[in-house]
């Protein structure tokens, strides 16, 4: 795991040598300006002069659903586990499981020039579970075919080697960030996975714009909630009923800590440097574009859930949205078919 995403989804590989190389001193700048960012994301909208909504704390009281007040878990103890976590992201990654063995090599050759897309249709092909997806894919609103698209050659062409690679991102990520545990886990993952995906969205949109790279956005709109679901798995393991603590302090901790262990498993993972720097450093208002980009894609992702789940208060923060933000949010509803 730790190097097929530098290899395929572009950052530097390993020597063949097998020497290791010299840390990437932004990726590990990056993990430790995290916590940094807290009570520096931009203000949250209001609207009449109604309080503002805090979407973060919404999200993170809403994410756990009836598991919320089950226990009483040690606040002190999940963070400090977090802590310890990252400090050795080796221990973390170990708590998210593996990526399908066709994702990568699907990814390379989507780097190789010259491949024809009746070869890529035929890697594609060697799995049952991403044909699957590929057909869906290229069915779904987003794309609006014509026709219904039956086989997966059609399907390739009409994706591009851009939607492919994006999809096969979102496919190789959904088994890290939906991994199941105990209670809590269960009950949160497809929540946030469903967040991530649309932060992912979100985040390609706005990255040209910000001129920042769009694929990058996309992976460090998957990546960042990897730290989550390590937070979200240590709780099950120290309350065995899974209670997520609901104080807002709790709530700001928790997200710093686990922007700070997905940024060291992405470095720990040879992403794209600038990937791990923009999870560190997404909030912070001077940081990178590919952090503001990540920022704002997260915030209108969260939005999209919350508004759908039906929160109070969502309705008038997402009212309040700039016109540019606005097209983008619109852009978020979901692509079932």
């Amino acid at each position: 795991m730790k190097n097929w995403f530098a290899r395929w989804f572009g950052g530097a590989s390993r020597p063949e040598d097998g020497t290791a190389p010299a840390a990437p001193s932004a990726a590990a700048s990056a993990a430790s300006s995290a916590a940094a960012s807290a009570g520096r994301s931009a203000p949250p909208s209001t609207v009449d002069g109604a309080a503002p909504l805090d979407v973060d704390l919404a999200f993170h009281r809403w994410l756990a659903g009836p598991v919320a007040h089950a226990g009483e878990t040690p606040d002190a103890l999940v963070l400090d586990e977090l802590a310890r976590l990252a400090r050795q992201p080796e221990a973390a990654a170990d708590l998210v499981p593996r990526v399908p063995a066709v994702i990568p090599q699907l990814l390379r050759s989507l780097r190789e020039e010259g491949m024809s897309a009746g070869e890529l249709a035929r890697q594609v092909g060697q799995d049952v579970t991403l044909v699957a997806e590929v057909i869906r894919e290229v069915n779904s609103p987003y794309y609006r075919p014509t026709a219904p698209v039956r086989n997966i050659e059609g399907a390739v062409l009409l994706l591009g080697q851009n939607g492919l690679r994006m999809l096969l991102a979102r496919v190789a990520f959904r088994p890290v960030i939906g991994s199941q545990g105990g209670r809590l886990a269960r009950q949160a993952a497809p929540q946030v996975w469903r967040q991530s995906e649309k932060c992912a969205l979100a985040a390609s949109l706005l990255a040209p714009g910000l001129k920042a790279d769009p694929f990058e956005a996309y992976l460090a709109g998957l990546m960042q909630n990897v730290g989550l679901v390590v937070a979200l798995r240590l709780i099950d393991q120290v309350d065995g009923l899974g209670a997520l603590p609901q104080s807002e302090h709790f709530a700001a901790a928790l997200r710093d800590s686990a922007r700070t262990v997905s940024a060291r498993i992405a470095a720990l993972w040879d992403f794209p440097a600038p990937v791990a720097v923009a999870i560190g450093q997404a909030g912070q208002e001077d940081g990178p574009p590919l952090a503001r980009a990540l920022h704002e894609g997260d915030r209108l992702a969260k939005l999209r859930v919350l508004l759908d789940a039906g929160v109070e208060g969502v309705q008038e923060a997402v009212q309040a949205l700039p016109p540019e933000h606005a097209r983008m949010f619109a852009k978020l509803e979901d692509r079932d078919t």
